[in-house]
């Protein structure tokens, strides 16, 4: 059985540096998957570096899964062309809203853990999970996968947290 854990609230913000796949440019879009749930970003015409800005809301359930994206080229007459993946691992932000709740963190902008870019995950660059606002945190740049190029630039926030039992 699942257990609901909060609201795991992304917003896709920019990509840089993806693939060429029509002539000169793309037309990106982006698919975000967290087990059955699924959402999509417009689609930007013409634009290597598109700024979507975009936010959207999963329910996230124990166990916490992995974000998964792909982002692809709009093509009106074809099947659209892939531009490539990648996923985030929530089990770093899970443990740390965990510790928070445990330790009874409360300052405002602490970091409550780090994660570094490695060969198993999608990192492009080390990212803090942080308590802002009541919410756990972390801004992340994901290298894509299957591709030359590209980067996908998320804000991950998790809210709606659940209060853990008084003893």
């Amino acid at each position: 059985m699942e257990d609901t854990l909060g609201q795991l609230k992304i917003t896709v913000v920019r990509g840089k540096k993806l693939v060429i796949r029509d002539f000169k440019s793309s037309d990106p879009y982006v698919i975000l998957k967290l087990g059955n749930q699924t959402a999509k970003t417009k689609v930007i015409n013409s634009c290597l570096n598109p700024v979507w800005n975009e936010d959207f809301s999963f329910s996230l359930s124990e166990p916490a899964g992995v974000l998964k994206l792909q982002v692809f080229d709009k093509d009106r007459f074809k099947a659209d062309d892939k531009m490539g993946h990648a996923h985030l691992n929530l089990q770093p932000l899970m443990a740390a809203a965990r510790l928070r709740q445990i330790v009874g963190i409360s300052s405002e902008g602490s970091i409550l853990r780090k994660a570094i870019p490695e060969s198993d995950n999608c990192l492009a660059a080390d990212s803090s999970i942080l308590w802002v606002n009541g919410e756990v945190v972390q801004d992340v740049w994901l290298r894509l996968r299957d591709v030359e190029s590209g980067e996908i630039e998320l804000k991950v926030k998790l809210t709606n947290l659940p209060v853990p039992p008084s003893k």
